[in-house]
C-alpha cells in the first residue's frame, strides 16, 4: 500500500497549452499519475448538442503528445476527462484517434481505454419510469417529452469507471463526461489514499494553476499521504499561498464548505491551510462523507432551431446620448416590417439585441452613469429554420446602417463589423437536464473498452 501518491496535473484542460519542462519538473517530482481535464459545460450546449469540441485538434494534439510521451518514459497512466469538451461518446473517439496517431507515430506501447458516457434514451426511460430521476433546483420533475426532445445526453462519471479501467491495465484513460475531481482521484483513491485528502485535493487541482499566484502558470503538482496533501505550481515562478488554495474551494460550488460527487459529499469546513514555504501549502483535516444512494447527473442539450448574427458599431453622440430609445425604436421597426415583408409574427421567430458598451452584460443590474463613447449592437435571430433566420437579419440590414432616432434631422451611419454584415450561426441547443439518476451501481451506466494502437498493435 502506498504512503502517498504524486499527481500532476500540467494545465486547466488539455489542449490550453503548457510548458514542456514544468512536465518534466513533475516528473522530477516523483508523478505517480497525470491527471488533466478535457471539457466543461462552461462554453454553453453546443458541444453537447453537435457533439463537437471546442478545442482545436492541434492544440489538444500538442499537448497529448508531450503527456503520452511523459507517461510513457515514467510509466505512470495518463486519464483524461470529458473529452472533446461536452464529454460525448464522438468526443471520447476524437481523442482516442488522435492518441492512435500518436502513439503510432512515437512508437509508444500503450493500452488505451476509453470510457462512454452516452446515455441510452430506453433505459433513462425506463429509470424516469421506476422514479428514479430527481431533480436538482432550480428545475422540476423531469416528464418524457424533456426527455424525448434531448438530441443528447451523457452521465457525469464519477472515479470508479477510470478506477475499474485503470485496474483492468489501461495506461491511459479517455472518460467521456466525468465530474472534473473524477479525473484527479481516482488513481488516488485506487491506491488507498483516504478520501477526505484526495477530494479536496482533487478539487483544488482541477483547474491547473487558477490555485496559484499566477493562473497562466500551467499546471500543480499535489502530494496526497494519510492525513493530508501539500500542492505546488510546476513554474518555479509562481506560488501557492494558503489564500490561493483555499480560495479555490470558491469556484464553482454552491457551498465553499461542502461539495457533492457521485459517491458522497466533501466536506472541507475543519480544513486547516498553511505554508510549507514561500511556494507550498499543506493542507490537512479534510473528511469524505460517503451518499447512502450513489447518484449520476445527467446532461442533455437539445434542438431549439437556428441563428442568424448581425453586429454594427455606433459612434454618432446623439444616438449614444438615448442609446436604449433607440434600440427600443429598432425592435419596433423590425417588428413591423418583418410582418409586412415575411408575414411572420409572434412565435414565428425571436430575436436580440445586446448593446456592447452599454449593458449588454449586466442590463439593468449595471446601469450605465454616461454615455458611452461607443456602443456596439448585437443582433441575435432565432428561428425553426436557418433560411427564416437569415432573412429577419437581413431585413434589420438597413436599420442596423442607417436607422435614425425620432428626432434626428439627418441619416446617419453605422459600422457593420463585417460583409457580408449576416453570419448564420447554424443549429443553436439549450441544456434543459439538471437531474441526477439513482446508480443501480458506480460503473453500470458506462461502457469501456480497451485498444492497442502503439508499438506492439
Amino acid at each position: 500500500m502506498n504512503d502517498s501518491v504524486g499527481i500532476l496535473v500540467p494545465a486547466g484542460m488539455i489542449g490550453a497549452g503548457f510548458a514542456a519542462e514544468t512536465v518534466d519538473r513533475g516528473l522530477a517530482l516523483g508523478a505517480d499519475v497525470i491527471a488533466v481535464d478535457g471539457g466543461s459545460t462552461d462554453s454553453g450546449p453546443f458541444y453537447l448538442g453537435s457533439g463537437t469540441p471546442k478545442t482545436s485538434t492541434a492544440a489538444v494534439a500538442r499537448d497529448m503528445r508531450l503527456l503520452l510521451r511523459a507517461a510513457a518514459k515514467a510509466h505512470i497512466p495518463l486519464i483524461v476527462g470529458s473529452c472533446g469538451t461536452s464529454g460525448a461518446d464522438s468526443g471520447v473517439d476524437w481523442l482516442a484517434a488522435i492518441t492512435a496517431e500518436i502513439l503510432a507515430a512515437d512508437g509508444l506501447d500503450l493500452t488505451v481505454a476509453t470510457i462512454y458516457s452516452e446515455q441510452d434514451p430506453a433505459f433513462l426511460q425506463r429509470r424516469l419510469d421506476e422514479g428514479a430521476i430527481h431533480p436538482l433546483p432550480p428545475l422540476g420533475p423531469l416528464d418524457r417529452t424533456t426527455l424525448d426532445s434531448c438530441v443528447r445526453v451523457v452521465g457525469m462519471m464519477g472515479h470508479e469507471p477510470i478506477e475499474a479501467a485503470l485496474h483492468a491495465g489501461a495506461d491511459v484513460v479517455l472518460a467521456g463526461r466525468a465530474t472534473d475531481t473524477a479525473v484527479a482521484a481516482a488513481f488516488a483513491l485506487m491506491k488507498g489514499m483516504p478520501p477526505g485528502p484526495v477530494w479536496h485535493a482533487a478539487k483544488i487541482v482541477e483547474c491547473g494553476g487558477q490555485c496559484t499566484t499566477n493562473p497562466r502558470s500551467g499546471g500543480v503538482f499535489a502530494r496526497i499521504d494519510r492525513t493530508g496533501f501539500t500542492i505546488e505550481p510546476l513554474d518555479p515562478a509562481a506560488s501557492c499561498t494558503p489564500t490561493s488554495v483555499a480560495a479555490h474551494m470558491l469556484y464553482e460550488t454552491a457551498n465553499p464548505f461542502r461539495m457533492r460527487e457521485p459517491a458522497g459529499t466533501l466536506d472541507v469546513s475543519g480544513a486547516g491551510y498553511r505554508a510549507v514555504d514561500d511556494r507550498v501549502v499543506r493542507v490537512e483535516g479534510s473528511v469524505f462523507e460517503p451518499a447512502a444512494q450513489h447518484t449520476i447527473k445527467l446532461e442533455g442539450a437539445r434542438l431549439t432551431g437556428y441563428e442568424t448574427m448581425s453586429f454594427t458599431a455606433i459612434r454618432d453622440p446623439h444616438i449614444l446620448a438615448g442609446i436604449e430609445d433607440w434600440a427600443a425604436l429598432l425592435r419596433k421597426v423590425l417588428v413591423e416590417r418583418v410582418q409586412q415583408t415575411l408575414a411572420l409574427g409572434e412565435g414565428d421567430y425571436e430575436f436580440d439585441i445586446r448593446l456592447y458598451g452599454h449593458n449588454a452584460i449586466l442590463e439593468d443590474l449595471d446601469p450605465a452613469t454616461a454615455p458611452a463613447r461607443e456602443v456596439g449592437v448585437l443582433l441575435l435571430v432565432h428561428a425553426a429554420d436557418q433560411a427564416t433566420a437569415t432573412a429577419v437579419a437581413k431585413i434589420a440590414n438597413p436599420l442596423m446602417l442607417h436607422l435614425p432616432t425620432m428626432d434626428m434631422a439627418y441619416l446617419p451611419s453605422l459600422a457593420f463589423a463585417t460583409s457580408p454584415a449576416e453570419t448564420e450561426r447554424g443549429p443553436a441547443y439549450e441544456f434543459v437536464l439538471n437531474h441526477v439518476v439513482d446508480a443501480e451501481s458506480p460503473t453500470a451506466m458506462f461502457r469501456t473498452e480497451f485498444r492497442k494502437d502503439g508499438a506492439d498493435a
